[in-house]
């Protein structure tokens, strides 16, 4: 007599792969914001190096020819663009053409951040207002007191 064995199929059950995938994706969505945060912080701080460099560009510009440059494209061809692709913003202040300050960028308080040239760029949303409090701005790296503060909009 032949006795029938069967054998347990090698492989996984439709419940199995079904808990595999809840098990990843749970995973996924918990490392997703901790990785995004890390990335972003990267860039800002590419962006914070990157405008410190074009800060002392145009600073050498002003030593050389005694006046800041009108635009970025004086002092750079092409002008440079920040980690999310947008390029830098500058708007020369002193000596420029500026008048009143309704394009310069400004603190809480409504003062003006830089007396001399803006340099700045407008985050990874790539909008910006001269206001620093506007929802818009939040985000974007900036270079305030004249070149002695590099870094993100809300903690200036």
């Amino acid at each position: 007599m032949y006795q029938f064995r069967y054998r347990r199929s090698v492989g996984f059950t439709l419940v199995e792969l079904a808990l595999v995938l809840l098990i990843s994706a749970l995973l996924f969505s918990t490392v997703r914001p901790a990785y995004t945060h890390l990335v972003n912080e990267a860039k800002s701080g590419t962006a914070q190096h990157d405008l410190n460099q074009i800060s002392v560009k145009i600073n050498q510009f002003y030593k050389q020819n005694g006046h800041f440059p009108d635009s970025l494209s004086e002092v750079f061809s092409p002008v440079p663009k920040d980690p999310w692709g947008n390029p830098y913003q500058y708007l020369r202040i002193d000596g420029g053409s500026v008048s009143g300050s309704g394009k310069l960028r400004k603190d809480r308080n409504l003062v003006p951040i830089n007396s001399d040239y803006d340099l700045y760029s407008m985050g990874p949303d790539g909008k910006s207002a001269s206001a620093l409090t506007a929802s818009i701005s939040r985000d974007d790296i900036i270079r305030g007191r004249n070149g002695s503060y590099f870094g993100v909009a809300t903690n200036y």
